[in-house]
């Protein structure tokens, strides 16, 4: 990696759609655990903090399901050389143990897509898991995820609408 490319991708590519990530944010988180039907709605505080000379942004939020508090961070990046943008997630309540790795092809606009797996059980066979991160204007963002039963089409699981906080 150049830091030359670095500044490129900073001032008008992957980098730079990382960079109007930075911020602090609310709103509300759904869940669902079948098709359809909403599972939780719970208020979501987050923010998104700029790490390592712009390279990372650092995501921590507080929600809750149900009335179980639950806390997350997941940092994001792109990696220039591969092309791709990568994530690791860590949380209180869907990741259990587990560092989930995820990784999306370059964006496309104002959008972030990253995907990783994780085991049911012992001799489970991995299922999957989607990232989606969609900026939908100034002050307003989309996280989507996505639980991927093997052999199955993607079905929402969570989605958080925030709304930039003043």
């Amino acid at each position: 990696m150049s830091q030359e490319r670095l500044q490129q991708s900073l001032s008008a590519g992957p980098h730079h759609l990382l960079s109007q990530l930075v911020g602090a944010w609310e709103g509300v988180a759904r869940t669902w655990f079948e098709p359809d039907k909403v599972a939780d709605e719970s208020p979501i505080t987050g923010s998104f903090q700029s790490v390592l000379d712009g390279r990372f942004v650092v995501h921590q939020y507080t929600s809750a399901m149900g009335d179980t508090p639950l806390t997350g961070i997941a940092t994001l990046g792109y990696h220039l050389d591969g092309r791709h943008f990568t994530m690791s997630w860590v949380d209180t309540f869907h990741v259990g143990t587990d560092i989930m790795t995820l990784q999306g092809e370059a964006g496309v606009g104002d959008r972030i897509s990253v995907l990783g797996s994780y085991r049911t059980g012992d001799d489970s066979p991995r299922w999957g898991w989607r990232v989606d991160i969609q900026v939908t204007g100034p002050d307003a963002l989309v996280v989507t995820h996505f639980n991927i039963e093997p052999g199955a089409a993607p079905q929402k699981a969570i989605e958080i609408q925030y709304k930039r906080r003043d």
